[in-house]
C-alpha cells in the first residue's frame, strides 16, 4: 500500500508541478481510440521498454499482463524482457537511486499510474503525457542539454531525440498588460533531422500514451465494453417490463 501511494504521489508530482510551471499551455489532444488499439498497444510497450524502463519502473505491472494485448509470453521474451529474466517479475529498472539522484537531480517516478494523475484544465492526463512528451526543445542552459515546454527546467533529458531529432525553442517578448514583459513561445526550429517524420514521431508518441494509459488500469476496456452490454441489457429488459405491465393492466378499469 505504501509502494501504490508513493507512486500516486510521485505520479501527481509530475503532473501538478508541469501545471504550475506549464502557465495557460493548451495541451494537444490525445487521439483516444489508441487505447481500445492492440497494434498501438504493442508499439506503445515496445517503445516502453526499449526507453522509458532504463529509469523509470512500473513497479504494480508485470510483464506476463501484457498478454492482454495479444502478445504471447515468447514474444515479451524476446522484445521486451530486458531487465529480469522472468515473466511474472514486475517491470523495475537496474538504475540505483542515488545515481538517479546525481545525475537527474530526482529519482524518476514510477510510470505504472502517471497517465491516472490529476488532470489539468485544459486535458486529461493522456493529454498531458502526449503534449509533453512531443515539446523537448535543446536548452545549452540545462545540465542535461534539454528542456520541456509543458515542464519548464524538468530534469528528464529527451531520451527519444535520435526519433525526432533535435529542436529549438523560439521566444518573443510580449507585454503581460501589466508594462511587464515575459517570454511567449513562437515556434519550434529544426535542428537536426531524427529517424522518424513529425507524422510518424506524434503517432508513435500516441502509441506510447495509449500504452501508459493502458497500464494504469488494463482491465478499462474490458470495463467498458461490460458496461455498454449491461446498459443494452437494462434498456431491453425495460422495454419487456413495459409492455408486460401494460398488458397486465389493460383490463383493468
Amino acid at each position: 500500500m505504501k509502494k501504490l501511494l508513493a507512486s500516486l504521489l510521485a505520479a501527481f508530482a509530475l503532473v501538478s508541478g508541469a501545471q504550475a510551471s506549464g502557465g495557460a499551455l493548451v495541451l494537444d489532444k490525445f487521439p483516444a481510440e489508441r487505447v481500445t488499439d492492440m497494434a498501438a498497444l504493442q508499439n506503445g510497450a515496445k517503445i516502453f521498454a526499449n526507453y522509458c524502463l532504463n529509469c523509470h519502473a512500473a513497479a504494480f505491472m508485470r510483464f506476463n499482463r501484457l498478454k492482454d494485448i495479444g502478445l504471447t509470453e515468447q514474444q515479451i521474451k524476446d522484445n521486451l524482457l530486458f531487465p529480469t529474466d522472468k515473466v511474472g517479475e514486475v517491470m523495475k529498472v537496474s538504475l540505483d537511486s542515488k545515481d538517479a539522484k546525481a545525475w537527474f537531480g530526482a529519482v524518476p517516478p514510477d510510470l505504472t499510474l502517471v497517465a491516472r494523475s490529476r488532470a489539468s484544465h485544459s486535458g486529461t492526463g493522456a493529454d498531458y503525457l502526449y503534449t509533453y512528451l512531443r515539446s523537448f526543445y535543446r536548452d545549452d542552459a540545462r545540465p542535461t542539454g534539454w528542456n520541456n515546454l509543458v515542464f519548464p527546467n524538468v530534469g528528464m533529458p529527451h531520451v527519444l531525440w535520435e526519433l525526432q531529432g533535435q529542436r529549438a525553442a523560439k521566444f518573443v517578448e510580449v507585454d503581460d498588460g501589466h508594462g511587464k514583459k515575459e517570454h511567449k513561445f513562437e515556434a519550434f526550429e529544426e535542428l537536426t533531422k531524427g529517424k522518424m517524420t513529425a507524422q510518424e514521431f506524434d503517432s508513435n508518441i500516441a502509441d506510447l500514451v495509449a500504452y501508459l494509459q493502458w497500464m494504469g488500469e488494463p482491465m478499462q476496456t474490458q470495463r467498458t465494453r461490460l458496461g455498454v452490454g449491461v446498459l443494452l441489457f437494462l434498456a431491453i429488459f425495460t422495454f419487456i417490463a413495459w409492455r408486460l405491465n401494460a398488458a397486465f393492466w389493460k383490463d383493468v378499469k
